[in-house]
């Protein structure tokens, strides 16, 4: 993506509070299960884990308001999923770096080989 905009302030706000609540284990581990088996219910995001069901709210609370993840209520559950713009984001800025790196790369490359003539 050599053609891509830096952020503006905003985006670095909002990809500020992404990485946040991806750089704890237990937001990481929900976003990862509910991106490899969909949406779910606080329920079964909680099997397997010792974690309390306040604490699996909390958790979803903040992954809500990175924009990473969403619910909607279906009978008396929360259903949450993995909001895709949030990543989508996070991707971008992803690219981003990783587009710059190559270009520091190319350019030492190319130093050291103007050098060595």
């Amino acid at each position: 993506m050599p053609d891509e905009q830096p952020l503006d302030a905003g985006e670095d706000s909002n990809l500020a509070k992404v990485f946040a609540a991806l750089g704890d284990e237990t937001r990481l581990r929900l976003v990862t299960r509910l991106c490899e088996e969909g949406p779910q219910s606080m329920v079964r995001l909680r099997d397997g884990s010792a974690i309390s069901r306040q604490a699996v709210a909390q958790h979803l609370k903040v992954l809500e308001a990175a924009g990473l993840a969403r619910s909607a209520r279906a009978g008396r559950e929360q259903i949450w999923k993995v909001q895709a713009s949030g990543l989508s984001q996070v991707q971008r800025y992803l690219a981003l770096i990783s587009d710059q790196w190559d270009a520091a790369a190319r350019r030492l490359q190319e130093f050291v080989e103007s050098e060595r003539h």
